[in-house]
């Protein structure tokens, strides 16, 4: 769907409160998110609820229905996307703008008194219904788990759940061996007093086991959950995706389970927890199917004080099946935390950081010979649209060594386009890419050894004073953040008003972060780590090894967009001081293509900001010109670009 298509979604929503008035329902409201049971950004076709209820595709948001109204709620990446996609059914809520509620806060703040609101209790995050509960309480309203999903039961053509085939990462690629990152993990859990692990996030599972699938598009992870304790790793997946190969590479420390035997498996870890701590005999417990609980995960000899380490984006389901719902076991069988294996897989280890830079190298060298193609197409006065123009990069990258495929769907967008900060070009509407207009395209590709995440915004005719002031507004912000240098312990929080200073110079701003973390030929987004403005950013300071964009932008709506991102890794900094014996860092970049020169006001730039883009597209001339020297056309390009200012 386009981000300019509109769904008629009455019929939809007249089936979904026909169910919720249902005696075996029986709820005033309902909760549907965008996430999947694996709490994924990007989901599956199967899993597009938010989606097909409500019209809006955006890769943010949560919609709240009620008997008489329905509300999305979605950030400011997403408000012109979703005012072009809602029909008049739905009331579209802009979080972040003064008096918007987030959708937690409206179910206790704006909902009626004795609510009953359905959830599907493997979609909500336990922490997240633990604290709209106690918010809901004085209303003496409530949250409600669903016996099943209602968009799924009116959907009459829901996609079937995708199970491809799973392959190895190997270790040249990855680094560490799934072995030695079992032991971190295993380390990780003795410092939490904790017995085992709940691995849910399938970008996890996959870092974790050194395994790689593609069961949702443009990111390389397939449908799996995984326990973790200190003698056993337990992997639950649709076997008919492994092959042999796959349980060689797993080998005897993994056991493989059905993908849904999980639920029932914590079911059964839950009793035999509930029954340690009423000091139950153990012949009470010989019910239990072997070996689904093995006495490596509860030993009789442990301490009934051991708990699970469920991740603080672990389900409602997961929580409820160890606890068995009751808050008190709950509270007893379960930490609810940040995941170890979050914080692990954020720090790159140096193969996988060469790996960033060598696979940027060559994305490069894709983009120079798109942009290179693009620009002599429009000089040309060929006639192309968004969708086919972002089809010829797709085509240039698939030739680079490594590629498995785009790393999320190409952000081609021409003139007022551009203003829409996630728009996808629908290939049978979408407008002709013009040479009067500014071009954004945010862009990038899965490699074996690297994922990359690169925006560049070009004029391939004559930029007026406005648009070139405003470029070059947002690249005195993305240089303030490249050349950024910062104590330890400093967070993502604090570095951005660097990148956005210079545009507030102007009366100018952005309604998206300025970095989120990268992974590594995995998901193109990843915690716990960003730069921006989102108070969570705050909890996690910056450390060597973390990948992560620096992407300000400007957006005139219904005018253009622009937008700079390159792929930067933490460092250490080598500074003539060491005040406090704090250490400092710095970023390294790795993302290599030029900036569009014709774009920038150079009087408004600094000296210091002249011999950084100077030297900058030095660095990119030296590593691209040998990947590009067959094509004239884009070596003449890259020299033109990379041309001192």
């Amino acid at each position: 769907m386009s981000a300019h298509a509109t769904v008629n979604t009455t019929d939809r929503l007249r089936a979904l409160r026909e169910l919720m008035a249902k005696p075996e329902y029986n709820v005033q409201a309902v909760v549907i998110p965008t996430e999947d049971q694996h709490f994924s950004e990007y989901i599956a076709q199967c899993d597009e609820r938010r989606a097909y209820i409500s019209g809006f595709t955006g890769s943010a948001g949560c919609a709240v229905v009620t008997p008489q109204h329905a509300y999305l709620f979605t950030d400011g990446r997403y408000f012109l996307q979703a005012s072009k996609q809602l029909d008049e059914n739905w009331t579209l809520m802009k979080q972040g703008l003064p008096d918007v509620p987030t959708w937690q806060d409206f179910l206790s703040k704006n909902l009626e008194k004795s609510t009953r609101i359905g959830v599907d209790p493997t979609l909500i995050a336990a922490s997240d219904a633990d604290g709209i509960q106690k918010a809901l309480e004085p209303k003496a309203s409530e949250l409600v788990s669903l016996p099943h999903n209602l968009v799924d039961l009116i959907w009459p053509d829901r996609p079937p759940r995708p199970a491809n085939k799973v392959f190895p990462l190997e270790v040249k690629y990855s680094g560490q061996s799934h072995a030695d990152k079992l032991k971190r993990v295993r380390e990780e859990l003795k410092k939490k007093e904790a017995k085992a692990i709940v691995v849910n996030m399938l970008d996890e599972v996959a870092w974790l086991f050194n395994l790689r699938g593609s069961d949702i598009d443009f990111n390389p992870v397939f449908f799996a959950y995984a326990l973790v304790d200190q003698e056993k790793a337990r992997l639950f997946v649709n076997e008919s995706q492994l092959d042999t190969s796959v349980r060689d590479h797993l080998g005897s420390e993994v056991e493989v389970h059905p993908y849904d035997t999980f639920f029932s498996y914590l079911t059964h870890l839950g009793a035999e927890l509930d029954a340690r701590k009423d000091s139950v005999r153990p012949s009470s417990i010989s019910f239990l199917p072997l070996p689904l609980i093995s006495s490596s995960l509860l030993t009789r000899a442990a301490p009934a004080t051991q708990k699970v380490l469920v991740s603080d984006k672990a389900s409602l389901a997961v929580a409820q099946a160890i606890g068995k719902i009751r808050t008190d076991v709950i509270q007893e069988h379960i930490i609810v935390a940040r995941s170890p294996v979050t914080d692990l897989k954020a720090v790159k280890n140096e193969v996988e950081i060469e790996g960033f830079r060598q696979s940027h190298i060559r994305d490069g060298a894709a983009l120079v010979r798109y942009f290179a193609w693009l620009e002599e197409q429009l000089e040309a006065g060929k006639e192309l649209s968004e969708s086919q123009v972002a089809d010829q990069l797709e085509k240039y990258r698939s030739e680079q060594d490594l590629f498995m495929g785009l790393s999320f769907p190409t952000i081609s967008a021409t003139g007022p386009n551009g203003a829409i900060i996630h728009y996808d070009p629908d290939p049978n509407d979408c407008a002709t890419v013009r040479k009067d207009q500014i071009y954004l395209c945010d862009s990038g590709a899965q490699f074996r050894d690297g994922t990359t995440d690169v925006t560049r915004t070009f004029h391939f005719g004559t930029p007026t004073a406005e648009e070139r002031r405003a470029f070059t507004r947002v690249l005195q912000g993305h240089i303030a953040i490249d050349t950024a240098v910062f104590p330890n312990g400093t967070t993502g929080y604090l570095l951005d008003p660097f990148a956005r200073r210079p545009l507030w110079e102007d009366g100018l701003d952005y309604r998206h972060g300025t970095g989120h973390g990268v992974g590594h030929f995995l998901n193109v987004h990843e915690g716990p780590h960003g730069i921006g403005v989102r108070i969570a950013y705050n909890n996690t300071p910056l450390k060597p090894g973390m990948t992560v964009s620096n992407e300000p932008g400007y957006y005139k709506d219904g005018q253009y967009g622009i937008r700079i991102e390159n792929i930067v890794i933490v460092r250490e900094a080598q500074t003539p001081n060491n005040f406090g014996d704090k250490g400092y860092l710095r970023f390294e970049h790795v993302t290599m293509c030029p900036m569009g020169k014709n774009l920038i006001e150079t009087s408004l730039l600094s000296a210091k900001e002249r011999e950084w883009l100077d030297a900058y597209h030095a660095e990119i001339v030296e590593k691209v010109s040998p990947l590009v020297k067959a094509d004239r056309r884009a070596l003449r390009w890259l020299q033109r670009e990379c041309s001192p200012l």
